[in-house]
């Protein structure tokens, strides 16, 4: 275990409400605060943590996203000069010692592949040409300098933008087992409007639509109407596209905002779908799967989590998350199956016994003795 350390840890909103990586750094740093002294460097909070307060004053909203985070990353390096022992970044630029990439680089969905005309006018555009930098920053190799990918799929993503040589560590996301409570299913389901045999389908997302919502809506319709769904992180415009696009579903799809407390929805689920289009990991699925949920989930070619799951042996891999009737199929086996839905559950608790948050704060504790080594051995060379 590591000594006693001073961690700056840089994130854009510190709270688990906000959405996936925003509670992948509220989970990991209430761990890390237990043992060392945090102090969270964000533009916004929303927790209740014993850590150190830093905000970062956001520009006015008439300035544009890449200034706003351009000038985070400026103030974040200078925050963080002196006073810690490590850095821990989910934020692009130079300050990180221990720096976490959670999406798709901007290098590679910019410019590679691109001639070299549309390459010279994506570099002219000053919006391009600061997200490129500040990511360029980001994977700078320097001595005790760590780079993260949250899978292995966007370790590949890497390095194909940066090139092969680039060193990165693989750390995923982690949960912890959520003990059934019979009781908070039982309310929950009732506030929703389910009844006990109702089966009850789940997605969480702070953009549905991305994570594939609409492929699910199509699923749903074609199944019998016992079969329910709710979308947890439903913007106040979603309501207006159901209503469009699917006015059927209206009694059946349950649409609720953002909430930092998603666990009860978890309890109240029977399954929980994913059919995302692009998603470097995934926290959603794993969390569901903590919860003692059958899951449904894209394959590895869309979702970063499809990686440590097998296909009807810890979940059920979509091999195309735009086939509704697929998506349909499973819901309905995972549903109604018990041996199916029995054999998904036992594979699924102990994969999250390997991926706990206590793990992954190990691995953590782990890289920033190692770069504190490597800073004092360099500086002493």
């Amino acid at each position: 275990m590591a000594e006693k350390l001073r961690i700056a840890f840089l994130v854009d909103r510190f709270g688990r409400r906000f959405g996936g990586a925003e509670a992948y750094g509220v989970n990991l740093v209430e761990l890390l605060c237990k043992r060392h002294e945090v102090t969270v460097i964000a533009h916004d909070f929303d927790h209740d943590l014993p850590v150190r307060e830093i905000r970062v004053r956001q520009q006015r909203k008439v300035w544009p996203s890449w200034v706003r985070v351009w000038h985070f990353a400026w103030r974040a390096r200078a925050l963080t000069r002196s006073g810690y022992d490590v850095v821990h970044s989910h934020m692009d630029g130079s300050a990180g010692d221990i720096q976490v990439m959670h999406v798709t680089p901007y290098r590679l969905r910019r410019l590679n592949g691109k001639a070299w005309w549309q390459r010279a006018l994506v570099w002219i555009q000053p919006r391009n040409l600061a997200y490129l930098l500040l990511e360029e920053a980001s994977v700078t190799q320097r001595p005790g300098r760590k780079l993260v990918a949250v899978s292995p799929f966007l370790r590949d993503q890497l390095h194909v933008a940066y090139g092969a040589s680039l060193p990165i560590v693989v750390v995923p996301p982690g949960a912890n087992a959520v003990a059934h409570d019979p009781n908070v299913r039982e309310r929950t389901r009732e506030a929703l409007g389910w009844a006990p045999t109702d089966k009850g389908a789940l997605l969480v997302a702070r953009n549905p639509l991305r994570k594939g919502l609409e492929a699910v809506l199509q699923a749903i319709e074609t199944l019998p109407d016992d079969f329910h769904l709710a979308v947890v992180g439903a913007g106040p415009d979603l309501g207006d596209y159901l209503a469009r696009r699917h006015p059927g579903l209206r009694n059946r799809v349950n649409l609720i905002p953002p909430t930092p407390d998603v666990s009860p929805y978890y309890q109240a689920a029977d399954v929980y779908v994913h059919p995302t289009l692009g998603d470097s990991f995934g926290m959603a699925p794993l969390e569901a799967m903590a919860h003692d949920l059958p899951v449904i989930v894209s394959s590895a070619k869309y979702c970063g989590f499809a990686e440590y799951v097998r296909h009807l042996h810890d979940a059920w891999i979509l091999q195309d998350p735009q086939d509704s009737a697929d998506i349909a199929r499973a819901i309905s086996e995972l549903c109604t199956s018990a041996s199916t839905r029995a054999r998904l559950l036992r594979s699924g608790a102990e994969l999250i016994q390997s991926m706990s948050w206590r793990v992954v704060a190990s691995k953590y504790e782990a890289l920033y003795v190692q770069s504190i080594e490597q800073r004092s051995a360099s500086l002493a060379r």
